[in-house]
């Protein structure tokens, strides 16, 4: 049977602004095209979940606006349950204003908005939805106390916790780390989190080790088009990703998180649930966009049918 996964995390709209230069301090210029892309980590990472066939409810904040409305109509289309949404009535929605030049440059300004009143009090009031649940999915776009409470309330529970430290904070508190089953930080994630520099597979896996000092029981790194590496106390391995031609890398960390759940609460092994998420965020840096990039789960199981996992 199915486990359920639990997304806490952020809901943002992306306002993408193309443009053919960038404006000076004081300067006008024509934009080429304004488009409207729900985004936000959490979002993403429960629409990755919806998509791909995971039973999954989401806890977050939006505001009692329109972009509210388009966030939480888009996740329940991709079969994310948004029952419990909070709707703020002082707080407009999350936003990211995204400004794009013809050479592929991008200056972004987000407005947490909403996202600020995703806090202890509205999770204590939906602790029901923390208890039914099997996994926790958590990311770093709602307020810090808010994140390392449900991390406490999660493991007091008995849950699996799984953590994406992104953005990244200078550190985590070394009882937080203690309490995660995995982390999934980038390899620039990684290296802030760990205080040090490298751009190397050993530089990551010395990296991951400090982490495991700390408590983490899992280390996952997301490795671009190399992947993704896998440091516990048993293992360091690197799980190299079907190499395609990147159109946009937004989305993908996000796709990967989602699809690892996934594939974890169906049953899979650590090995086939990275497999899997390699492939679903392959197939996301192919497309456009956060949540229009994310695949659906036939299109990745259809790549894996022919694979040897």
């Amino acid at each position: 049977m199915k486990k359920k996964i639990l997304v806490i995390g952020s809901l943002n709209v992306d306002m993408v602004i193309e443009m053919k230069n960038m404006p000076l301090v004081g300067e006008t210029v024509l934009g080429t095209q304004l488009t409207y892309i729900p985004g936000g980590k959490g979002a993403n990472q429960a629409c990755a979940v919806g998509k791909l066939g995971g039973d999954v409810k989401m806890l977050g904040c939006v505001g009692e606006d329109e972009f509210g409305d388009i966030q939480k109509d888009n996740l329940s289309a991709c079969g994310v349950d948004t029952s419990y949404f909070k709707r703020s009535k002082t707080k407009k929605t999350g936003t990211a204003s995204i400004y794009v030049d013809e050479r592929g440059n991008n200056s972004i300004v987000v407005v947490a908005g909403a996202n600020q009143e995703c806090d202890i009090s509205y999770l204590r009031e939906h602790d029901d939805i923390i208890k039914e649940c099997d996994y926790v999915i958590l990311q770093m776009e709602i307020p810090y106390d808010a994140i390392f409470y449900a991390v406490n309330r999660a493991k007091e529970l008995g849950k699996t916790v799984i953590l994406n430290p992104a953005p990244a904070p200078e550190k985590l508190p070394d009882e937080i780390l203690a309490k995660l089953d995995y982390i999934t930080p980038n390899e620039t994630e990684l290296m802030k989190l760990c205080g040090r520099d490298g751009a190397q597979i050993d530089d990551f896996i010395e990296g991951a080790k400090m982490l495991l000092q700390k408590g983490v029981k899992n280390v996952l790194v997301t490795l671009g088009e190399r992947g993704a590496l896998l440091v516990n106390a048993n293992m360091a391995e690197v799980f190299p990703t079907r190499k395609v031609v990147s159109v946009d890398t937004t989305a993908a960390g996000d796709c990967f998180n989602g699809a690892f759940a996934v594939a974890l609460a169906e049953g899979r092994s650590q090995k086939e649930a990275i497999v899997f998420a390699n492939v679903s965020s392959s197939i996301a840096v192919t497309r456009n966009g956060a949540q229009t990039s994310i695949p659906r789960r036939e299109e990745t199981d259809e790549l894996l049918k022919n694979m040897d996992i």
